[in-house]
């Protein structure tokens, strides 16, 4: 998948990438060995509350010199110090939508122009204001394309950008988390990768994403506010439903979770049997380590895999493209 917020081209794809989100600042690095990917570094440092608050239309750095000082901390920690990097975002930093149209442009300005009109009703400040990134999606059966359409206010995503470059990384390519842990499933399952529809449920500390993809393409996407464990289970039971019924599906090939670890593991085997139960389908974590090897070094543990998988899956789409 291409990413959905606008990246600055460039020859030669990150090694590194950072996350950042209200809890924490994560940072990875990603090396070739032997024909293999290899996590070869990593870092993360906990931020205090109150630096970032990630939401789509009001300001999300509230301390820059803070933030900034947990980017230089987990950068210098690194193997080797990136002066180059991909940047992960919370979803709330972004809306995304699918937006499907009879017949496309012939001329790529013209279908700038016309995904900004049609987005521009939904987007809670101007247009003009907005950061407006699309990749396309599914071709429909009776004909047309989606396309996959992410809006963001670009004043805060400059201010994410700019924390990164007062630490010393440059942000060549902006992204939103489960869209990079879709990306590494994808790279994860290569080849094996399902063709028909499957399920990822992203838990993170302050909202839940549900994210429906046909073999590589998401066709269902929405965000919600942090919920209780039973609530999340109905939220997952309505989006299979309107899969079911809105979206042509017939069930889930297969249900992946990712983020639950980070709220306990008697809270992962609880939602996990939950989910299970009501989808009648096996809920995997997600664990990129076919993609990408772990020196022996690295101790494995649920809660480091998924802290680790969004800056993970951006780096292994742009080596992938």
């Amino acid at each position: 998948m291409s990413a959905a917020l606008p990246r600055w081209l460039s020859n030669r794809p990150p090694v590194a990438a950072v996350e950042i989100n209200p809890r924490r600042v994560t940072a990875a690095v990603i090396s070739g060995q032997g024909g293999s990917r290899v996590l070869s570094s990593y870092a993360g440092e906990p931020l205090p509350a109150g630096v970032v608050d990630a939401s789509l239309n009001a300001i999300n750095v509230h301390d820059p010199a803070a933030l900034t000082a947990a980017i230089r901390s987990v950068l210098d920690r690194l193997s080797s110090r990136p002066r180059r990097v991909a940047l992960v975002l919370p979803d709330t930093v972004g809306k995304l939508s699918l937006v499907r149209f009879e017949k496309v442009p012939a001329k790529a300005q013209d279908l700038d122009q016309l995904i900004r009109w049609q987005v521009r009703k939904a987007a809670p400040f101007k247009i003009e204001d907005a950061q407006v990134s699309y990749i396309p999606g599914i071709v429909p059966p009776e004909g047309g394309r989606e396309f996959v359409v992410t809006v963001a206010r670009r004043d805060v995503i400059e201010s994410y950008e700019r924390a990164c470059e007062a630490a010393g990384a440059y942000p060549g390519i902006v992204d939103l988390a489960t869209i990079n842990l879709v990306n590494a499933v994808l790279a994860t399952d290569g080849r094996a990768a399902p063709t028909a529809d499957w399920l990822l449920v992203h838990i993170a500390a302050d909202y839940s994403t549900m994210a429906v993809v046909r073999g590589a393409d998401v066709i269902f996407f929405r965000t919600r506010a942090a919920e209780k464990d039973d609530d999340l289970a109905d939220l997952v039971h309505q989006t299979a439903m309107y899969h079911e019924d809105r979206l042509g599906g017939g069930g889930f090939a297969r249900v992946v979770l990712a983020g639950a670890s980070l709220r306990g593991a008697d809270a992962v085997d609880r939602l996990r049997h939950e989910l299970e139960g009501r989808l009648g389908v096996r809920v995997d974590p997600l664990d990129f380590r076919g993609a990408v090897a772990m020196r022996d070094r690295i101790a494995v543990a649920p809660e480091l895999l998924d802290s680790l998988a969004p800056a993970i899956g951006v780096i292994l789409r742009e080596q992938t493209a």
